[in-house]
């Protein structure tokens, strides 16, 4: 009976959390494959070597934060405001290394030293802005206001992460609440 493989997913995941904790040096061969347990003998046989890694690893970022989001938010169909729920709380609760705000820093702070990198966020960016666009016009006939719904959104994701304020008699979950609430209504 031959070994098995480790997936080539795994070495992805592992490389976006060695992205995560410590930028894109942090992704290194010998270390991926000590943490997964393994040779880097088998990374080979998926990857031609780290840059192939690397743009495996932001194809599959880019990839799962707009179009995989895009797609299970609207499985289930309903209209955009159930439709923008589903989508606070999936962005909320997922829990995978694609979808880690961890990631989604680290690449932001690469892009700041790459311009190939810049132009994948940027695009991601955009599709995960036109399509909160598209959800909020649905209900919002204004355009200033939808747009503002828009980046306010928007920068919750990113930002919610950097703030390290408290937030009064509140929770935080109790104003992400309150926020999600406002923008829906």
């Amino acid at each position: 009976m031959g070994a098995i493989r480790t997936p080539r997913v795994k070495w992805i995941e592992q490389g976006l959390r060695a992205l995560a904790a410590g930028g894109p040096e942090a992704v290194r061969v010998e270390v991926l494959a000590q943490t997964l347990g393994v040779s880097k003998g088998g990374f080979y046989g998926y990857f031609g070597n780290r840059a192939a890694l690397l743009e495996e690893m932001l194809d599959t970022w880019e990839r799962g934060v707009t179009e995989d989001v895009i797609e299970r938010i609207e499985h289930d169909g309903g209209d955009a405001r159930e439709r923008l729920g589903r989508l606070f709380d999936f962005v909320g609760s997922a829990d995978t290394p694609v979808t880690d705000a961890g990631v989604e820093l680290a690449i932001r702070d690469w892009a700041r030293r790459d311009e190939d990198v810049a132009h994948r966020l940027r695009r991601a960016d955009n599709r995960r802005m036109d399509y909160l666009r598209e959800l909020y016009g649905a209900f919002c006939p204004d355009q200033d206001d939808v747009e503002a719904r828009c980046l306010i959104t928007f920068s919750l994701r990113i930002g919610d992460h950097l703030i390290a304020a408290d937030n009064g008699p509140r929770s935080r979950a109790e104003v992400l609440t309150a926020v999600r609430n406002r923008l829906l209504g």
